[in-house]
């Protein structure tokens, strides 16, 4: 990934229809660079439209990516649901390769009653089972645990960059908002660069190279996240955070999951490109 691309989650709310295809060339109307697949309620799509999805992009030069559906839980006590889960992870892998994405995110598990640890552990096997099936297939696309935004879901960042440090073909989904809701810090330069540089020293330069990242404004409470909010709505400090991606020369795709999606994207990317001028 050679630069850094900005775009939103989905289909933009100003496209002319609500189809991916449209929303892919309403992102290239706005001049935004990438946009993510929402598989969140199951994936729905064919190999005929995943194909013609791809060609959209390919041809209009937008990167894309594919958020799995919110029904998995790697760390679900009955058997059948872990199978479940991990059918659905493949499942979003398979149309997202054939739609030309680089890479799949979602939410891996909750901890249950279970210690964070034994849900690692749990966490960890089941994927690196998933991910060894998908290269079977010759399936290339990064399997990209998000960093969540409750105490009650598998997710911090520890967990998620030692998942990506420790399984080949792992990398993480850094959801900056997620992680300020969580902890109620992080909101600043110095929390912002401290994330960037926990990346770095797990993962090496290559991650910051090619990073998925997900942002928006964000309501919480002493449990972490409740609910999404446009930047300007939020206490989100999105100008240092864009100084921040600038100074460690970030690269790879800024996704925005404001509710007002494509406008808030076109925020970070202008925020982004009179900041950052080389």
């Amino acid at each position: 990934m050679g630069e850094l691309l900005f775009g939103p989650a989905g289909v933009p709310l100003s496209a002319k229809a609500r189809s991916t295809e449209a929303g892919i060339e309403r992102v290239a109307e706005l001049g935004l660079g990438c946009m993510e697949l929402e598989f969140v309620q199951g994936v729905r799509m064919g190999k005929e439209t995943a194909l013609a999805v791809g060609e959209t992009a390919k041809r209009l030069g937008v990167a894309l990516s594919a958020h799995g559906p919110y029904f998995i839980n790697l760390n679900a006590t009955e058997p059948d649901k872990v199978r479940a889960s991990q059918e659905r992870i493949l499942q979003t892998a398979r149309i997202a390769a054939l739609c030309g994405a680089r890479s799949i995110v979602f939410h891996a598990a909750f901890y249950l009653d279970d210690s964070p640890e034994r849900v690692y552990e749990q966490v960890k096997s089941q994927l690196q089972w998933t991910v060894k099936q998908l290269r079977g297939e010759g399936n290339r696309v990064w399997v990209r645990p998000e960093v969540t935004g409750k105490g009650s879901q598998f997710g911090t960042l520890e967990e998620v960059l030692r998942l990506s440090a420790e399984i080949e073909g792992v990398a993480p989904c850094i959801d900056f908002a997620h992680w300020h809701a969580r902890t109620g810090e992080f909101n600043s330069y110095d929390g912002f660069t401290s994330i960037l540089k926990q990346v770095e020293n797990r993962l090496g330069r290559a991650a910051l190279d090619d990073m998925h990242i997900h942002v928006s404004g964000i309501a919480y409470s002493r449990k972490g996240e409740s609910r999404h909010l446009n930047l300007k709505d939020s206490d989100f400090n999105y100008v240092d955070f864009i100084k921040a991606l600038c100074d460690f020369r970030v690269k790879g795709l800024v996704v925005s999951e404001s509710p007002n999606l494509e406008g808030d994207a076109l925020l970070l990317q202008e925020t982004y490109r009179s900041m950052c001028k080389e």
